[in-house]
């Protein structure tokens, strides 16, 4: 697969999406055509996407319901390569599993027909860690799964969710001789596109506006959603690309977090004390993002993601800028 993407047509589904939008811009910077699919492509809040330098000429937006085989179907023929990034996310069990399973099964089998390339399919870490039998001193891995019973039986419907749709795919995949590759990110941050906030960003935002009087004693994994587009055109575009990606940067304990953004922004309420001082601090655990560096992706570091996060939020209206602060800005400059 040629690095440059002219003459090609990638579809991306769910394409108003946060990491969507992103795929969408760098798919069109590096010269490929790109067919969205939304729910409902005149929604105002789906507008940034025609914005997107190269979308006049090389991005058309289709009305499409992945459930319904003959509109994805419509959509991906004609295409080189399918970027599957749409799902529910939610932790309602009846909104969030069998419409990302019978949604991503669509996309295979219209895949299929199409003879496209290869689909790169956005799964997640929630498909991966949730095992309450692996050690926190093992190094989680690619062949690393969520146990399915533990994520039922704790009502985690999200991580299910994600687990059996990609579950799904794969053997979809190889039963119809689909090239699938799948990439799983963590908790994705940095500057939005879209106009609205989504669920990922709410995470920062709760730290910054005093809602949040406490952090919890627990570890997350980030990632900048430029390197998670980015992941998916590597993976795309590397012929020996195969297998899964996890992909993130780091772990960090929700401490370390309210005090980056405490540093960067010291005129927000940012909390100082943790919510549960009686246990020892949560351990991280130790995720493995060697194949996406093997392929010569370099993570941005978490400090600076969660920098231009909130520097985003402040341009988009989300977040009110302190007047201390916009002097420092003003001084900075």
């Amino acid at each position: 697969m040629p690095a440059g993407g002219v003459g090609q047509t990638i579809c991306v589904t769910g394409a108003g999406g946060f990491i969507a939008s992103w795929m969408v811009k760098l798919l069109l910077e590096r010269g490929y055509s790109v067919k969205g699919t939304l729910r409902n492509p005149d929604d105002p809040k789906n507008g940034h996407l025609m914005q997107l330098e190269g979308a006049a000429e090389r991005l058309t937006l289709h009305k499409v319901d992945l459930l319904d085989l003959d509109s994805v179907r419509a959509v991906i023929h004609g295409c080189h390569g399918v970027f599957h990034t749409a799902s529910p996310v939610t932790d309602n069990p009846e909104e969030m599993v069998e419409p990302a399973v019978n949604g991503a099964k669509n996309v295979i089998i219209a895949a299929a027909e199409a003879k496209v390339r290869r689909v790169v399919f956005t799964s997640s870490i929630g498909a991966v860690y949730m095992d309450p039998a692996r050690s926190m001193d093992e190094v989680v891995d690619e062949s690393c799964w969520s146990d399915l019973e533990y994520c039922k039986n704790t009502k985690n419907w999200y991580c299910y969710g994600k687990a059996v749709a990609e579950k799904a795919a794969w053997e979809e995949a190889k039963e119809k001789g689909v090239d699938l590759v799948v990439v799983n990110p963590v908790l994705v941050l940095g500057p939005l596109l879209q106009p609205t906030i989504n669920a990922s960003t709410i995470h920062i935002l709760k730290y910054l506006t005093g809602s949040a009087k406490t952090y919890a004693n627990a570890t997350q994994a980030y990632v900048h959603v430029r390197d998670v587009a980015l992941a998916h055109i590597l993976v795309y575009e590397t012929p020996s690309a195969s297998g899964r990606y996890l992909c993130l940067e780091s772990s960090l304990h929700r401490g370390d977090l309210v005090q980056i953004l405490a540093k960067h922004f010291p005129d927000y309420p940012v909390p100082t004390k943790c919510s549960d001082e009686k246990n020892p601090r949560a351990k991280p655990y130790t995720f493995s993002n060697q194949k996406l560096k093997d392929l010569g992706l370099e993570f941005t570091p978490v400090s600076q993601c969660l920098y231009e996060t909130v520097k985003s939020l402040q341009e988009k209206g989300h977040l009110p800028i302190p007047n201390k602060e916009q002097d420092s800005v003003q001084v900075k400059k």
